[in-house]
């Protein structure tokens, strides 16, 4: 057996049989990051074929859980934790021992692999297979040593007149084989932090796989069965799934009953009626919420720590503070997936205008709006000053982006600022710092010159739109809200076709500061023409004449109408000379409208 150590991994050749005995004793734990099961039937049979061949099929990597410290003075040794190779793994106990896996609808079958011993081929199962005599339909029997050899033999032969007993006795011995086949483990060290197991696995994998810390924490959770840590990962992973396909409750109820009769089911299962796609969380973003607001800290690398009884003091690990992690995290997840705080947190964000999943660009401003919430909570602040509080946290994080660049280390520090005083104080520091006058009237301005729908600047201003109930341009009934809800058009206040005939580039054209909301009807009437003619004809209307662009008749709502898209006033004359000036005009009038909707939240 080959062996190569170094003081963060070995490395050891194992034969599949004893990968396999590991995995049926719990020695080595397979987490499921992937779960369900995603390889297809053909994929279990090119394994198959692959070993038997003896051609290779890649190294395994497992990080052994540390060795922990029992109340008594023990030591209970830790498992090995399947990292990468989770999917040949389970095809292999599919295939092999015959086990049921959970397929991509998570549901439980058996794949099962049959073999042709004359032709030395395997093929997924498949009546025609099943009735064909040449065929051994299922080979998991043999592997298992659960049929005699002589019999097997003996019986085939009987239906299969032209083969020698001989010869088939050699190609089934040769089957066998299989289990005698070598495979690599990497076994990475159990006191190795979390950076380095990163940088290893990245190294090490050939596919180019990244695992994110989230991923890790999940295996540590999920190869857990002492603290329940394997029906949390269900918890976890059912929730996210119900955000996105709520009908998924009836597959749950049919193919998980034991986890459908627990408390963790009990309390997601009104998931089943809730349609709402604002905040559609992954497990990544389960984990930092339920994490940050009950551990105070922001860096999941810390929750892999502790999870595994790390005290940060001493340096070494604990059952009891494994124990007590578990514990804190599966309330962090249960306050997470609480249909009240849940829904109250939704109702909070879309007070503040972000009405919608299209005007939401940052994951991780919205999973620490519900840290905030739960924080907050938790601290007994009252519901209208949480309210307050969670809607400026919310905005001033997607007007600074705050969590854009290193949003671990920003959590860690906000948490801890927020857990050590007086929230109402902090914010105060932070609008200080953050939102002075040079923001408004200079920062912000040059951080609207952009061409990039998506930023969050322009989202902020749509949604103070939608917060004051704005109507669309030149639109007399129809709101901002209406057309964001429906995808109404954005339009170019300096239509695109007449400023490229002007030799306006793209990347002016597109400017954020020319861009409106508006309906379908008034966007292709106005057409090409240029502001100074068609806002002509919308005067014209409000003086009597017949309608062209929406409904508007009178000049005051006019006025209140360009007002509200901060339309400069001398929109009725502007022409493609007066262009730059049009956006740096209306620049300087969108920052003073998220100004003052930023006050008003």
């Amino acid at each position: 057996m080959a062996n190569l150590k170094t003081d963060k991994y070995s490395v050891n050749q194992h034969s599949i049989g004893i990968i396999l005995s590991w995995v049926q004793s719990g020695e080595i734990a397979i987490p499921e990051i992937q779960r369900p099961f995603v390889w297809d039937a053909s994929k279990v049979r090119d394994l198959m074929d692959s070993l038997y061949q003896g051609y290779p099929v890649g190294y395994l990597i497992a990080w052994k859980n540390p060795n922990i410290r029992l109340k008594d003075g023990t030591v209970s040794a830790g498992k090995k934790i399947l990292i990468d190779g989770q999917q040949r793994v389970t095809a292999l106990t599919a295939a092999v021992l015959g086990m049921p896996v959970v397929n991509k609808e998570y549901r439980k079958g058996r794949i099962i692999i049959a073999f042709h011993p004359q032709e030395e081929r395997f093929e997924v199962l498949n009546p025609a297979i099943q009735k064909d005599p040449a065929w051994i339909p299922d080979i998991s029997p043999i592997m298992r040593n659960e049929v005699k050899l002589f019999t097997l033999v003996k019986e085939y032969c009987e239906k299969n007149p032209a083969v020698s007993e001989e010869h088939l006795h050699e190609i089934i011995t040769n089957l066998t084989q299989i289990l005698h086949k070598q495979i690599g483990l990497i076994e990475l060290a159990p006191d190795l932090d979390i950076e380095t197991v990163t940088e290893i696995f990245i190294r090490i994998n050939s596919k180019g796989v990244v695992l994110s810390q989230a991923d890790f924490a999940m295996s540590k959770i999920a190869a857990d069965e002492k603290y329940g840590g394997n029906k949390l990962r269900k918890c976890i992973d059912y929730f996210c799934h119900l955000a996105v396909a709520p009908e998924f409750v009836s597959t749950i109820q049919d193919v998980d009953r034991d986890f459908t009769g627990s408390e963790y089911f009990a309390r997601i299962k009104w998931m089943k009626d809730e349609n709402d796609d604002l905040y559609d969380p992954d497990y990544t973003d389960v984990l930092r919420v339920a994490f940050t607001s009950e551990f105070n800290r922001g860096k999941l690398a810390d929750l892999v720590s502790l999870l595994s009884g790390r005290n940060f003091e001493t340096r070494t690990f604990e059952e009891d503070i494994a124990r007590q992690s578990f514990v804190a995290l599966e309330k962090g997840v249960l306050n997470f997936t609480n249909e009240t705080n849940f829904k109250r947190f939704i109702m909070i964000i879309r007070s503040t205008g972000f009405i919608a999943a299209s005007l939401v660009r940052s994951q991780n401003a919205v999973n620490f709006a519900y840290i905030l919430y739960l924080k907050l909570k938790a601290m007994g602040y009252q519901s209208g000053n949480i309210e307050h509080f969670v809607r400026r946290w919310y905005v001033i994080s997607v007007l600074t982006g705050r969590y854009s660049g290193s949003p671990e280390s920003q959590f860690d520090y906000d948490i801890r600022n927020i857990s050590a005083g007086n929230f109402r104080d902090y914010l105060n520091n932070v609008e200080a710092g953050e939102l002075s006058d040079a923001f408004w009237n200079t920062v912000l301005v040059q951080n609207l010159n952009t061409s990039v729908t998506s930023s969050p600047y322009f989202h902020v201003f749509l949604a103070s739109q939608i917060k004051g109930q704005d109507r669309g341009f030149l639109s007399k009934e129809i709101t901002v809200h209406d057309l964001v809800s429906y995808k109404g058009d954005i339009h170019h206040v300096f239509p695109k076709e007449y400023l490229k005939r002007n030799g306006v580039e793209r990347g002016q054209y597109n400017q954020i500061a020319n861009y409106v909301y508006t309906q379908s009807e008034v966007n292709i009437k106005i057409g090409k023409k240029p502001p100074n003619e068609y806002m002509a004809d919308v005067l014209a209307q409000c003086n009597g004449n017949e309608l062209k662009y929406g409904g508007i008749r009178d000049e005051a709502t006019l006025r209140a109408n360009l007002t509200m898209s901060c339309i400069p006033d001398d929109i009725f004359n502007m022409d493609i000379s007066r262009y730059q000036e049009f956006l740096e005009i209306r620049r300087s009038l969108m920052a003073q409208k998220i100004k003052e909707y930023y006050f008003s939240l």
